[in-house]
């Protein structure tokens, strides 16, 4: 009797992956597709729609005419100067990356809660169109200005901001000058306030800061070099504030209570504003240093500190 010979193994079959079929657009309904309309209407082109990952909430991505749209008659004035430092950076990078929100007005056009400056910024460019991601819901452009938490910048914090992006320059090259990178910047002061910030968190910029301001320019000097001028002004403005320090404890230690002792101290030993002509920065931080190492505290009188002014205005 003959042995059976094996079955064959049969190879394994190889499937076709299987095709996946294209979701269906979800169509708008209600007022998403009222705006999706208006847009349209009003010469705009939509890009897509989604709804949001958070709150599920349709949003429509669309091209519209820069004519149609207004800032909400709500919201904050128009800043000349950062729509205008807006704009040149737009300029200089030549793309529009950041979309505004919009929101249906109420009988025709659009409302942007929060793109006030990039809107006019655009305006300035000469462009005829912005993008923008446009909200069915109307009450969100309340909503956006009444839980706006976005916190503006305080002196402390562009100070150090500027500081770091010195550095990064001066990494990538230093051989440009404060003048050529001065749109990032803003303020040739900063460079000096961060300094000291870095080294003192507690430190009072503002009280200095006026002065400081006032007597220093965008320098035509390489970064590099520039960064040691900075640091060797900001020792001195580190070295003035203990001194400072020194006075107001010894006016608390007569008595006197208030949050203004520093900016008083100071008021009363920066002859600045009685110059004709301005004088060097380091020269002022000299003079008020000697002024301050002869303050005499028993001449100061309650009414002196009272009358002398409130707090400064950007710390």
């Amino acid at each position: 009797m003959g042995t059976a010979k094996p079955a064959a193994r049969k190879s394994p079959s190889k499937r076709a992956p299987a095709r996946r079929r294209p979701r269906k657009a979800k169509a708008l309904s209600g007022d998403a597709n009222d705006v999706k309309a208006r847009i349209e209407n009003e010469g705009g082109f939509v890009l897509g729609c989604y709804n949001d990952p958070l709150g599920k909430q349709p949003v429509i991505a669309a091209v519209l005419p820069i004519e149609a749209i207004e800032p909400t008659p709500f919201q904050r004035d128009l800043s000349q100067a950062h729509h205008r430092r807006l704009a040149d950076v737009l300029d200089r990078t030549g793309m529009f990356l950041d979309p505004i929100i919009a929101v249906s007005a109420p009988e025709k056009g659009f409302w942007t809660p929060n793109g006030r400056h990039r809107l006019e910024a655009m305006r300035r460019l000469g462009a005829k169109a912005i993008t923008a991601l446009v909200v069915p819901k109307r009450e969100i452009a309340w909503q956006i200005l009444a839980l706006n938490t976005e916190k503006a910048h305080n002196l402390r914090d562009k100070s150090l901001e500027v500081i770091r992006i010195y550095r990064n320059l001066i990494d990538e090259g230093g051989q440009k000058s404060e003048k050529d990178v001065s749109f990032y910047l803003e303020e040739a002061s900063y460079a000096t306030m961060g300094l000291c910030y870095e080294e003192n968190p507690r430190f009072s910029g503002a009280v200095y800061n006026s002065f400081v301001r006032r007597l220093t320019e965008f320098s035509a000097e390489p970064l590099s070099k520039s960064l040691r001028v900075h640091e060797k002004r900001s020792e001195k403005l580190l070295e003035l504030d203990e001194r400072v320090n020194e006075v107001v404890k010894k006016l608390k230690a007569k008595g006197f209570v208030s949050p203004y002792l520093k900016s008083f101290v100071i008021a009363r030993s920066n002859p600045l504003r009685f110059m004709k002509e301005a004088p060097e920065l380091d020269d002022l931080i000299n003079t008020i240093r000697g002024k301050i190492e002869r303050f005499n505290v028993d001449k100061v009188r309650q009414q002196d500190i009272v009358a002398s002014g409130g707090a400064p205005d950007d710390e």
